[in-house]
């Protein structure tokens, strides 16, 4: 990612404020997919960050901006948190590693990449077969695709060469895992589901995790629904959880579900 570490967006361009919304409105799959990220055992991302525009005023009082990405990604639901990944090029306020709060309104872009899984051949089909590995293939990444829908045929080749990733058609932007294979992905993540005994099993051996609150003021029928896993939040609520609990925002299960609009767990939580 080094060879596209920041742009400078302008602000009066319509398609490029859309792809900013566009990258708010389906930041909850960017979520989704981080989340179970930190519970795998092998990691399955290979790039996974966020981007936000960062300013400051020059010597004239004029403000400079810089889209950067940060990683590392936490989210409360109301914010996106992370570190700082860019050496920016004008600013001077900021600096890799920098720690950043980021309402989820301010976010200007995000972008996850997973390598696809392939099939090795066996036998002798083996001696016979190329040994290049798949790129990885980018979902997300709405402000990069409109920069490539702008390019030349060369210009993007060059782009996507320099990136070493596979970002598909910037007329269909993807936002989950086997979308078109599995389009039920984009309604339950296959996560949530296959590991439905387990965690059973890991309440009924943590039970004082059905009532724990984290330092965010979010319970695990908080960060479960802000996760749009809902599966899990089915199991926690048998287990007795209150899902009139708040945060410390002041906000119920139910007023995140409706907030990024899980319709798939909002009807859950509503009973």
């Amino acid at each position: 990612m080094e060879e596209n570490p920041t742009f400078f967006a302008d602000g009066n361009d319509p398609e490029m404020i859309k792809a900013f919304k566009k990258a708010q409105e389906t930041f909850k799959y960017f979520w989704r997919e981080q989340s179970w990220e930190y519970r795998r055992i092998i990691p399955g991302l290979n790039v996974s960050c966020v981007k936000a525009a960062f300013s400051e005023k020059d010597e004239a009082g004029e403000t400079i901006v810089e889209h950067m990405w940060i990683n590392d990604i936490n989210f409360d639901g109301d914010t996106v948190k992370g570190y700082l990944i860019n050496e920016p090029n004008n600013l001077k306020n900021v600096q890799v590693g920098d720690y950043f709060e980021i309402p989820l309104t301010d976010i200007s872009d995000w972008l996850f990449a997973i390598t696809p899984s392939v099939q090795k051949p066996k036998g002798l089909s083996k001696l016979f077969s190329s040994s290049t590995e798949p790129l990885p293939k980018t979902y997300g990444g709405f402000s990069i695709q409109k920069m490539r829908s702008d390019m030349s045929d060369a210009e993007r080749k060059d782009h996507d060469n320099a990136w070493q990733m596979d970002f598909g058609d910037f007329n269909d932007i993807l936002v989950v895992n086997n979308q078109k294979e599995e389009p039920e992905n984009l309604i339950e993540h296959p996560m949530s589901k296959n590991m439905k005994e387990k965690f059973v099993e890991f309440l009924q051996q943590n039970p004082d995790d059905i009532q724990h609150i984290d330092e965010d003021g979010l319970s695990l029928l908080h960060k479960e629904t802000i996760a749009g896993n809902l599966t899990t939040v089915k199991v926690i609520l048998e287990s007795g959880a209150d899902k009139n609990v708040q945060s410390k925002a002041g906000k119920t299960a139910l007023d995140y579900a409706r907030q990024l609009n899980w319709e798939h767990i909002i009807p859950v939580l509503e009973n």
